[in-house]
């Protein structure tokens, strides 16, 4: 059956950086459009990521736990649908705002308060995905087909930024669970993303929060 630890690693990431995203907007100072830039770059990725992640949940995951785990997947699962679509709205906000200040640097303030509010939601949604879903997924979802969700979130990843994004992950993930993940991957990757990855993350953190060590949250 499913080996759900890769879960709390992909929570882990999500967490740090979207907790960051407000701060990171505010510290822009205003008219500053190159630095606006380089941060809303960084909020597309992390929101492009999410939207892979809760599409490939709604696609592949929940359809699952509602044919097979009964009522204990029926008092949960609506809600996890409802936390995703609050999501969905606050990213709209998002989308509506971001090109705006990506251009001129001005209106942070707005956008950050609804980065926050978004991480608020997301937050609670993981929290509560941890205690409830992944023990379900534990016991009604096979293995092959808990793979395919990673598979989804990948592949609407751009090739060239899979390195980054698995750094990323990397940075708090569990040793066991990466060398897990990378015996899925062909041997070049293999041997290679361990080193090239936390490099790649270090020096893409170190441009964008100031530091190649942005604070540790963990799963929770």
């Amino acid at each position: 059956m499913a080996d759900v630890r890769d879960m709390y690693m992909a929570h882990a990431m999500l967490r740090r950086e979207f907790s960051l995203l407000p701060q990171l907007v505010r510290s822009v100072a205003p008219g500053d459009a190159n630095r606006a830039e380089a941060v809303a770059a960084h909020a597309d990725l992390i929101c492009h990521l999410l939207h892979r992640h809760h599409e490939g949940e709604d696609l592949l995951l929940w359809p699952r736990l509602h044919e097979r785990g009964g009522a204990e997947a029926e008092a949960i699962v609506p809600t996890m649908e409802m936390q995703h679509a609050a999501i969905e709205e606050a990213h709209a906000e998002v989308v509506r705002l971001l090109p705006g200040w990506r251009a001129t640097g001005q209106g942070g303030d707005e956008l950050a308060e609804v980065f926050e509010r978004l991480y608020d939601v997301l937050a609670e949604h993981m929290a509560l995905e941890e205690r409830e879903i992944l023990p379900l997924a534990e016991r009604h979802v096979t293995a092959a087909e808990w793979k395919q969700l990673g598979e989804h979130g990948m592949a609407g990843v751009p090739k060239k930024q899979l390195p980054l994004g698995f750094g990323m992950a990397m940075y708090e993930g569990d040793p066991e669970v990466i060398k897990a993940l990378l015996k899925e991957v062909p041997l070049p990757a293999r041997l290679l993303l361990p080193v090239m990855a936390p490099r790649l993350y270090a020096a893409y953190a170190k441009r964008i929060h100031g530091t190649r060590t942005p604070p540790r949250v963990g799963a929770r």
